[in-house]
């Protein structure tokens, strides 16, 4: 057994709890996510619909011009699965009219802008429906630095952003998420034929096992070595932690007073209440 492997039925409880604590204890019952058709926001969705009930739970299918079809089919199948509220918004016009102005942009400009033009209708539905907007990035994405900052990293609060994806195909199961949504290969599909795991040059399982590791278990990189994992691997997993920190931090403050925010002046999100 993998030390991955977690106990899905206590893993649901905590997540639908979290989930239906942090959205009403801002004084509000809904949350709004995007829904893509890959497993990352399909569990949030089923979480969420636990947690809060359908009816308060509004997924946004937000499709580009080059996006697989089978994306938009695929969320419309777990939105329709669950019963919550959704609508597809097309964001081709609204980037393209950008992009008019910088044809030469390469696919990571276009990619960065799609995220973050996703993200901005999020949080326009946030205000609309006095929602909160739910992550969707997990703990794999989120060390890896695998994600847009400002764009599908934002949120008002996450609750996979501690499951390793690897873990979050087995919660999957637990939800009784869409087969066809579980088995398909994870894509952030930004562009024609892209995954995940060719654009990162690994497989989520071998580097799940590698960051389990080092990160949770803290283990050195001699001890890593010991345990088997490849010495290139190592390093170029660490500088990939190491050198995306930023975009798992507030940004830097320079400190010129007594109480700096997020330096002396650190509060829980609820503090207060």
């Amino acid at each position: 057994m993998s030390m991955l492997t977690v106990n899905t039925k206590l893993l649901r409880k905590i997540l639908v709890g979290f989930i239906r604590e942090e959205v009403r204890k801002v004084g509000v019952a809904k949350a709004v996510l995007g829904l893509s058709g890959g497993i990352d926001s399909a569990v949030v969705a089923f979480l969420a619909a636990e947690a809060l009930g359908p009816e308060n739970v509004h997924a946004c299918i937000m499709p580009y011009k080059t996006s697989n079809p089978e994306s938009e089919a695929h969320a419309r199948l777990a939105a329709e699965q669950l019963g919550i509220e959704h609508e597809v918004i097309e964001i081709t016009s609204m980037v393209d009219a950008y992009f008019a102005l910088y044809p030469d942009a390469d696919n990571m400009r276009r990619g960065n802008k799609m995220a973050r033009e996703r993200m901005t209708i999020l949080y326009d539905h946030s205000a609309a429906l006095s929602a909160l907007v739910l992550g969707t990035s997990n703990k794999t994405e989120l060390l890896l630095g695998y994600g847009t900052l400002h764009g599908d990293m934002a949120s008002a609060l996450n609750a996979i952003g501690d499951i390793y994806k690897t873990q979050l195909w087995q919660l999957a199961e637990e939800l009784d998420v869409p087969r066809v949504i579980i088995e398909k290969k994870p894509s952030a599909d930004l562009w024609a034929g892209q995954t995940d795991e060719q654009e990162l040059g690994f497989t989520y399982r071998e580097v799940d096992e590698l960051l389990y590791h080092m990160v949770d278990l803290r283990m050195t990189r001699e001890e890593l070595v010991a345990k088997g994992f490849s010495p290139e691997f190592i390093d170029k997993i660490y500088q990939k932690v190491r050198n995306s920190h930023f975009k798992r931090r507030l940004p830097v403050i320079a400190k010129v007073s007594n109480r700096t925010i997020d330096r002396d002046f650190r509060y829980s999100r609820d503090w207060g209440k």
